[in-house]
């Protein structure tokens, strides 16, 4: 395998900056690291995102989360592993990521539930790193970026 070319962001470094800084602006939103990198993987799972998937799953076994729980992100509904603020997030994930695939993006359910959970500072947090993740995904899978492999 071989990516078709540098990743965008290292052809236009400034873009690189400023996805690091939108990173950076939700630390502080009351998300936690192990919620973001969830949505992380889930996101990069629906995108068929390779390199997200096995960057984000590695994340999560760092932060000490356990096999059985990451492997059943992409299976989160039917398993007993998540909590309700979890499984808040990542249905908000599911419905941000595919936008597209419904009349109403995302029905009032899940973002009453994400409400429920997550004051606003925080479900803005969610919402840009959902964001975030998505560009990275696009990027990613449009240039072929291998998984594992050096990114520059």
């Amino acid at each position: 395998m071989q990516a078709r070319m540098k990743n965008p962001v290292f052809v236009i470094p400034e873009a690189m900056q400023a996805l690091m800084a939108l990173n950076k602006a939700t630390e502080k939103s009351g998300l936690s690291e192990v919620t973001t990198k969830l949505v992380h993987l889930r996101a990069s799972q629906i995108n068929g995102c390779s390199v997200c998937v096995d960057m984000h799953a590695q994340e999560l076994k760092k932060a000490g989360e356990t096999d059985r729980r990451i492997f059943a992100v992409a299976a989160w509904r039917d398993t007993p592993f998540f909590t309700e603020a979890e499984r808040a997030a990542l249905a908000l994930t599911e419905a941000v990521t595919r936008i597209a695939d419904r009349a109403d993006a995302v029905p009032d359910d899940i973002w009453n539930e994400a409400a429920r959970h997550y004051d606003e500072k925080a479900i803005s947090g969610l919402l840009l790193q959902i964001a975030q993740i998505n560009v990275w995904n696009r990027l990613n899978a449009s240039v072929r970026q291998v998984a594992g492999a050096a990114w520059n």
